[in-house]
């Protein structure tokens, strides 16, 4: 049994694949070719955005979102610890410094009461400048936008989603670009919507912003290849991954709500057996790019699922505040209670939109059997 098997989604949708590498190595375009602007156009009518910016990678993602605003020495980004360290390292990167915020104990999103008492302690003390909030869709579930961009507007902070995961997630029908000023993703393979290497996008409402964004994405170019007018990066999608990520995006809202069933049959089978199974907010549509419970002993669990042929992950059991090149960044005041006390507990399940039945029971049934063990 595969964790994600990306062996049948290529199965399914194989031709398509093999067509748009064949014109790529057809007409020669291999960087920023024809098939990354139709990308781009696709991504930006699939999450309700007006432009979509394809760039190398996620965290190459979140740098140009924190370049864009000029944030660095001096300002202050808040964000999640319990999450890929790619989220901080970002801001570490810019000379900013990353703030850790507490967490929903069961979401595993950005906590908003967290979140205001960091920007107060922040704005109180002085030293440092509150400049923007990276919120996290852990897991593929939406954060709690309508709660983060109400303290953004009101302390004048810019929103940035970190949609690494949760590309494709829905608030009230609504993708994440209805709140935050630049969402971001990856398309790192085991992603949701993954490509064959690396790769990631920006997304924004904002025209001007998108412009400064294209230039930034290709070294802070200008009118001319030779006139850089600005520091930037070299990150660009190849045509390659865009042609392959076209078919799998033709496909995506399938394998999403596939996804949905795979998880909705796991929580009925385990919800009286574990000690909790995953809360989805009202009004949210997960992309479950993990299926995560919670276990008084998750390292048991999953040598006993091993034995049974069922591989299982252990997500950031050391969060980024603990980790050793960010343990001298700030932490809320108050602490992380509810971060340090799920990262002992929890633990991933199979989950891709694959996933049969038959597999979805022995994982379900392996599960019981090793709590009551």
């Amino acid at each position: 049994m595969d964790f994600i098997d990306l062996k049948a989604q290529q199965l399914r949708i194989k031709s398509e694949i093999d067509l748009g590498i064949e014109k790529v190595l057809s007409h020669g375009r291999y960087i920023l070719g024809p098939e990354v602007q139709e990308l781009e156009e696709k991504l930006a009518v699939f999450c309700q955005t007006k432009h979509a910016i394809a760039c190398a990678n996620g965290t190459d993602a979140l740098s140009l979102a924190l370049m864009a605003y000029e944030i660095g020495e001096g300002d202050v980004v808040f964000c999640p610890s319990f999450t890929f360290c790619a989220t901080a390292e970002s801001v570490a990167l810019t000379g900013a410094t990353p703030f850790f915020v507490d967490i929903d104990r069961e979401t595993y999103n950005l906590c908003p009461k967290s979140l205001r008492a960091a920007v107060e302690e922040v704005v109180q003390k002085g030293d440092l400048t509150a400049r923007a909030i990276i919120a996290v869709d852990l897991f593929g579930q939406s954060a709690d936008y309508e709660g983060i961009s109400a303290i953004a507007n009101e302390f004048g902070l810019k929103l940035i989603s970190d949609s690494a995961q949760g590309f494709g997630t829905t608030l009230n029908g609504y993708h994440p670009t209805h709140w935050a000023d630049i969402a971001t993703t990856s398309f790192f393979p085991a992603k949701p919507l993954g490509a064959y290497g690396d790769g990631g996008a920006l997304f924004t409402n904002d025209e001007t912003l998108t412009d400064l964004l294209r230039s930034l994405h290709v070294h802070g170019k200008g009118r001319s290849n030779y006139d850089n007018v600005r520091i930037g990066l070299n990150s660009r999608l190849d045509s390659l991954q865009a042609a392959i990520l076209l078919p799998k995006l033709a496909i995506f809202s399938d394998e999403i709500s596939k996804r949905n069933d795979v998880a909705d049959r796991y929580t009925v089978g385990l919800k009286e057996h574990v000690s909790r199974v995953p809360t989805v907010k009202q009004g949210v549509v997960s992309t479950w790019a993990q299926y995560t419970i919670e276990v008084e002993k998750p390292d048991a669990l999953s040598d006993n699922l091993k034995a049974s042929g069922i591989p299982s992950a252990r997500y950031y059991p050391t969060p980024i505040h603990m980790q050793t090149a960010y343990r001298h960044y700030p932490v809320a005041s108050a602490g992380l209670p509810a971060t340090e006390d799920c990262i002992g507990k929890v633990i991933s399940l199979p989950m891709h939109p694959y996933l049969d039945e038959d597999s979805q029971d022995k994982v379900i049934e392996s599960v019981k059997a090793a709590i009551k063990a």
